[in-house]
């Protein structure tokens, strides 16, 4: 998994670097850090609060840094459907 180079920042977004199945998350998935967690001896954690394209929540998970990158310009979003969606 790539590492995380610099702190992360609130109310940035973030692109997801793993496949997190449990909670509907996949790789490059984007969201918003709204927590951060530093625990002395371990690698800074964030919460992450994940949108649809509506804007509705649809997840939010504690994750360590290393599983989280900012974008760049090189970056473009994509739409992959769900099992579950409203027509």
């Amino acid at each position: 998994m790539e590492k995380s180079t610099s702190s992360l920042e609130l109310y940035f977004d973030v692109i997801l670097l793993c496949n997190l199945p449990e909670e509907g998350l996949y790789t490059g998935d984007i969201g918003t850090v709204v927590e951060q967690h530093h625990v002395e001896g371990l690698e800074t954690g964030y919460s992450v609060e994940f949108f649809d394209l509506l804007g509705n929540t649809v997840a939010v998970a504690t994750l360590p840094g290393s599983y989280l990158r900012s974008p760049t310009s090189a970056d473009r979003p994509t739409v992959r459907l769900v099992n579950s969606f409203a027509a």
